[in-house]
């Protein structure tokens, strides 16, 4: 059975999901995608332990050899993106009952988990699949997923969120298609690895070089990176904080793994960063996220929105790190990618918490709402500091690698503006924090109540990893080390 763990990661969520549809108005279904994506999260173990002690798992499909058949293949990088993504995505889900009651109409509950489950298949398949147009489609497959997940929402502007979403989503994959298309007809093959030894004979043709721009605009756009942003702010305001969870967690993520994926595996570094300066247009980018997008939380209203704006600028922080091409840059990415899951999803559901007891994620209806929701505020406290970079939280181990490979460039002012940045994190988290624990609450807030355990303990499974995981480094570290390596051809 273990031979067949890569492809398992798949089909186990996929044939699951529509049964959940038939499961619809019952919690049966919210149990049982629950346990479904539970038992994704145990083979995701099971397959990072196995490429730990033997390097990169093969698996072809039907039997058909490369280049002719599609080919399953997971390295460091996949292994260690895998267990995030199945890990935050049974985590979140296992406080869906209690929060999707609240915000989602009862006759939808099936298409939920339906959308979650696909959502998530698609997400893994993007991660653990070797063929170039088999991730196009994992990749549709998780955002048609991703925009009717937004589109549950009760509030009205959930529609139009999603529609946002769904439109610049397709410009994105639209722009990553022809990218395809255009490496198709210049290598003749669509697996990734193929394709990279086949493009050294071809990476003078114009049509690469073209195709490379596809990939680079279409990429970033769904990964949100500034200013290809717009439809990050209000997908995230207004989906059902279980969603908000899990898309703020993995979604972005995802993305800049394809961005990884295609720049160091398919191109090489030497192709991107020497005949395609690529971090000329990635590094001024990504300063500017961080600071437009960090400075616009400040000015939020409500509490998601400034997640949502927070997000853009840590992926900032993160595709500054992979700009560098060096083996502490994508070091400090990947455990960036890495970190911040855990801390953004910790922190949206303590926004579900809060959301199930008053009703409201807005920042001036949150007062006093720390001494009514003790453990829910602390939580979210912890998170923020994550932000922040505080060290001893995971958000402070990301933050100082990420100077550490700018040092080691040179680049002492970008190390300079990742310090100063984190005083615009620190202004936007006071905000909430001052709110919560130093404003008198509102008449008739002394009958609000702590959040139920069943959403309290994955927020706090999340957020307790994420300060966990600033403590004892090792773990993520190694395994994002190994996978900068492995992308980087082995250099040390």
């Amino acid at each position: 059975m273990t031979e067949h763990l890569p492809v398992l990661e798949i089909v186990v969520p996929l044939m699951a999901a529509p049964l959940c549809v038939l499961l619809r108005r019952s919690r049966l279904g919210l149990w049982f995608s629950t346990g479904v994506a539970w038992a994704v999260f145990a083979m995701a173990l099971a397959l990072f332990a196995r490429v730990s002690r033997e390097g990169v798992v093969l698996y072809p499909l039907g039997g058909w050899a490369v280049p002719w058949g599609i080919e399953y293949r997971v390295d460091p990088l996949g292994a260690f993106l895998l267990l995030l993504i199945s890990g935050v995505g049974a985590v979140v889900l296992s406080s869906a009952p209690r929060s999707v009651e609240r915000e989602i109409p009862a006759d939808r509950h099936g298409l939920f988990c339906a959308a979650y489950l696909l959502c998530l298949t698609g997400l893994l398949g993007i991660v653990v699949t070797g063929d170039l147009f088999n991730l196009f489609v994992f990749l549709e497959i998780s955002s048609l997923s991703a925009y009717a997940l937004v589109g549950l929402g009760r509030d009205r502007r959930a529609l139009t969120a999603a529609f946002q979403y769904l439109v610049l989503g397709t410009i994105g994959a639209t722009f990553i298609l022809i990218g395809i298309g255009l490496l198709y007809g210049a290598t003749g093959t669509l697996n990734m690895i193929d394709m990279a030894e086949r493009l050294g004979e071809a990476r003078g043709l114009r049509m690469v070089h073209v195709a490379f721009a596809f990939f680079s605009v279409g990429v970033c756009l769904k990964m949100a990176l500034f200013p290809l942003h717009l439809w990050l702010p209000n997908a995230y305001t207004y989906a059902p904080s279980v969603v908000s969870a899990f898309l703020a967690a993995t979604a972005t993520k995802v993305s800049v793994y394809i961005l990884l994926r295609l720049v160091f595996t398919v191109y090489g570094a030497d192709f991107a960063f020497v005949a395609m300066p690529l971090d000329r247009v990635l590094m001024p980018l990504a300063l500017a996220g961080i600071f437009v997008a960090s400075t616009v939380a400040i000015f939020q209203h409500d509490v998601k929105r400034l997640l949502a704006y927070s997000s853009v600028a840590q992926i900032g922080y993160i595709v500054l790190a992979a700009s560098f091409a060096s083996v502490t840059g994508l070091t400090a990415g990947i455990v960036h990618v890495f970190n911040h899951a855990l801390t953004k999803g910790g922190l949206f559901l303590a926004m579900g918490c809060i959301a199930l007891r008053v009703d409201t994620t807005r920042i001036g209806d949150l007062r006093g709402i720390g001494r009514s929701m003790p453990l829910t505020m602390f939580a979210w406290v912890l998170g923020g500091l994550g932000l922040i970079g505080v060290p001893l939280t995971s958000g402070f181990v990301s933050k100082w690698y990420l100077i550490v490979a700018a040092w080691e460039r040179g680049a002492w002012p970008v190390a300079v503006a990742v310090v100063a940045s984190s005083l615009l994190a620190l202004a936007y988290v006071w905000r909430v924090i001052e709110t919560a624990y130093f404003e008198a609450p509102p008449p008739g807030r002394e009958s609000v109540r702590e959040a139920p355990l069943a959403l309290l303990v994955p927020t706090w499974v999340l957020i307790g990893a994420s300060i966990y995981f600033g403590v004892a480094t090792r773990f993520p570290l190694a395994a994002a080390r190994r996978a900068a390596q492995a992308l980087l051809g082995g250099a040390s």
